[in-house]
């Protein structure tokens, strides 16, 4: 029989960035035990769920989350005490009314997440299932396939990533042609390497940012497509039909909404939104570049609109991708089916709070013909449930950043350990 709640208890440990976050320790009347991590984003959305930090300058910097995690000592392991671990709809429901508010800033998004994910990892371990296949039947039981996303990896960081004269966020290489997860992820491994050589063997700096990626600073975002292309070439591999490339703009950073401009350092340019467009279908033109994440800021709905029905976005299937746009909310994404704006969609649990609001974004976005692709946070930990969550939702993609950094390749690494479990 399924084990019952006795103990939920929370800690502030350190993210990859070396800032305060929570972890969750859910007990069980069996005495088995699930801890769950929660990451914390750096480029975040401002329809994003409340993460909740205490604002004390004398700790942390005021980043501390020390009441997120009174939150749950106090008030979630009191109101949730004696519940069955497997009925995630019905804790997770629960926590969203005894936080009564509509973006979670009561308890804190943090705080419930952590919660939503020990819950889960502990009702898997209570049914003898691994995690990936408990949260496939908590999604879509009827599915019974497995398949590993293909990673998009982030091999130059910038923007709020990185110290750089960048402010595009990212760039991406995404292995296609390969059968298995492992040789994609060898391939992006080996190109992220000879990547690094030809960084060096220029004069320029190989240091890592916060994501694992390259982060030097470049002349043009030219150069920076220029020398993923030839890191592909010289691993052996062909642009366009091995590896493609994406980037996320992290447009809303780039947004001055009084004047309507986008600005992008690198260029010294500002754009018009349908310039915009144009710079981007130039980089097309040029480069194998099959995926924008956030070309436009979370609330330029006409510049969405107008891109995503663009004849050559359509008839080259590029994704053009909502991250802050829509932020994991089935609200925002409702938005976006209705206007037609984006045709896939970043997934990233704390950006809505809770395991089950996590599911039905994914569901509404799959039923719409919205491409998934669950993605990892800037400040990270060592937690891997974002792998299973991506092979349980059946995601064609999942963005954890380079293949350097130990929280980058925990995720790498437990996909790999999927798969060979799955042959």
């Amino acid at each position: 029989m399924p084990s019952k709640i006795k103990k939920i208890s929370a800690l502030e440990i350190l993210d990859s960035r070396g800032n305060p976050t929570i972890e969750v320790t859910v007990e069980l009347t069996n005495k088995m035990t699930a801890t769950a991590a929660v990451p914390s984003g750096a480029s975040t959305g401002r329809f994003e769920a409340c993460e909740l930090r205490d604002n004390n300058r004398f700790r942390y910097q005021g980043k501390g989350v020390l009441k997120a995690v009174e939150n749950v000592n106090k008030i979630l392991n009191k109101e949730l005490n004696g519940l069955q671990t497997t009925e995630q709809k019905k804790i997770d429901e629960l926590m969203i009314e005894i936080d009564g508010t509509k973006n979670k800033s009561r308890l804190g998004a943090n705080a419930i997440l952590g919660v939503s994910l020990a819950v889960a990892k502990a009702a898997a371990q209570i049914t003898g299932l691994p995690l990936y296949e408990y949260l496939r039947n908590l999604y879509e039981p009827k599915l019974k396939k497995f398949n590993l996303p293909t990673p998009v990896v982030n091999v130059i960081n910038g923007g709020r990533h990185a110290d750089t004269n960048i402010n595009l966020q990212e760039f991406w290489i995404a292995p296609i042609r390969a059968e298995t997860f492992a040789d994609k992820l060898r391939q992006a491994s080996e190109i992220f390497h000879k990547l690094g050589d030809l960084l060096q063997a220029t004069g320029l700096d190989t240091d890592l940012g916060n994501e694992g990626g390259y982060a030097p600073d470049f002349k043009s975002h030219h150069q920076v497509l220029g020398f993923l292309q030839q890191a592909v070439e010289n691993s052996g591999y062909k642009p366009g039909q091995d590896i493609v490339f994406g980037l996320d703009a992290g447009a809303s950073e780039l947004y001055n909404e009084t004047k309507g401009i986008y600005k992008l350092d690198l260029e010294q340019e500002e754009f018009q939104a349908e310039e915009l467009m144009d710079y981007y279908l130039d980089l097309m033109a040029i480069y194998p570049l099959q995926f924008l994440e956030d070309p436009f800021a979370e609330d330029d709905w006409p510049a969405w609109q107008q891109f995503t029905k663009d004849q050559y976005v359509v008839s080259h299937q590029i994704k053009v991708i909502g991250d802050d746009l829509f932020v994991t909310k089935e609200e925002r994404l409702k938005k976006g089916i209705d206007l037609s704006a984006a045709n896939a969609i970043i997934i990233k649990p704390n950006q809505v709070g809770t395991l089950t609001e996590t599911l039905a974004t994914v569901r509404l976005a799959q039923q719409n013909k919205y491409k998934i692709i669950v993605s990892h946070r800037s400040g990270e930990t060592s937690d891997t449930t974002i792998a299973d969550l991506a092979v349980a939702v059946d995601a064609e993609y999942i963005k954890t950043g380079s293949t350097a950094r130990g929280e980058r390749i925990a995720k790498y690494n437990r996909l790999l350990n999927i798969e060979e479990k799955i042959k």
